[in-house]
């Protein structure tokens, strides 16, 4: 198998949470290899901060300011994006939220903003990408920033419905490449789902409690350029190969956090 991302030279690609973390390095990853990047999220400053650092590369980063959890501004997004570079090839749809808090004592609203950036707005931002790709003849591949949450409940305390939202995000990808495979699409669809990830939402988090942080800096951790890394790779195979699910876990960590928290 010849890996390459010679095709995507030019391209469009759409980002969300790409002001830091996973997002942020992604994005750079993409315009290392040429792409034009529009990077979505709130902090758009930081976005368009790393913009002037990546001016000297192959592709160029764009920033676009949005909150994930409204439509109509992912709407905007998209459209600000068709109509100043044209249409879009790869969707990485990577923005989440998680908060530190029991399931039996939450609050309800938090839970709501939960589902809505972690699993409505990837539905709407893949709609909207689908829409574009079918329209213009486009195989184009959509990337989920899934979560190994996403395949086993992980025993760390106060995550909440974080691990229902990303088993949602499992599901949503096999239901997507089902329809596009009935649609005769060659569109493709991959999950990524990564362990521990050094993020502002694992150990680099301001308002966690002293032993989710110990839980979380005992562990073996991965950086976000490992993510990035294993998205270009599942755009640099082939168009007749469907990588569905890419497992990215730091060498040394366990299926679960069960024993350290039994410790």
């Amino acid at each position: 198998m010849v890996l390459s991302m010679d095709r995507w030279v030019g391209k469009v690609a759409i980002v969300t949470g790409a002001s830091s973390g996973i997002g942020a390095a992604i994005a750079d990853a993409l315009v290392e290899n040429g792409l034009l990047v529009v990077g979505v999220a709130r902090r758009n400053e930081l976005i368009e901060k790393r913009a002037k650092e990546l001016s000297d590369k192959k592709g160029k980063l764009y920033a676009f300011k949005a909150d994930l959890s409204r439509e109509d501004e992912i709407l905007s997004a998209f459209k600000w994006t068709e109509d100043n570079l044209g249409h879009v090839h790869v969707l990485v749809n990577n923005a989440a939220f998680l908060s530190e808090e029991l399931l039996t004592e939450g609050n309800t609203e938090t839970w709501r903003r939960g589902f809505d950036i972690n699993v409505i707005a990837l539905c709407v931002a893949t709609r909207e990408a689908v829409k574009i790709m079918r329209k213009n003849d486009i195989k184009g591949h959509i990337v989920h920033i899934n979560s190994i949450s996403g395949h086993e409940v992980v025993a760390l305390p106060g995550s909440n419905v974080y691990s229902a939202t990303k088993f949602a995000v499992t599901a949503l990808t096999e239901t997507l490449r089902q329809e596009l495979n009935t649609l005769g699409s060659k569109i493709r669809v991959t999950s990524v789902s990564p362990g521990l990830v050094v993020s502002e939402m694992t150990v680099l988090a301001k308002d966690i409690s002293d032993e989710r942080r110990k839980i979380m800096e005992d562990r073996p951790i991965l950086q976000a350029e490992d993510i990035a890394d294993g998205v270009v790779y599942v755009l640099s195979t082939p168009e007749h190969v469907q990588v569905h699910e890419l497992t990215i876990k730091p060498v040394g960590e366990s299926t679960s956090f069960v024993s350290q928290i039994n410790t």
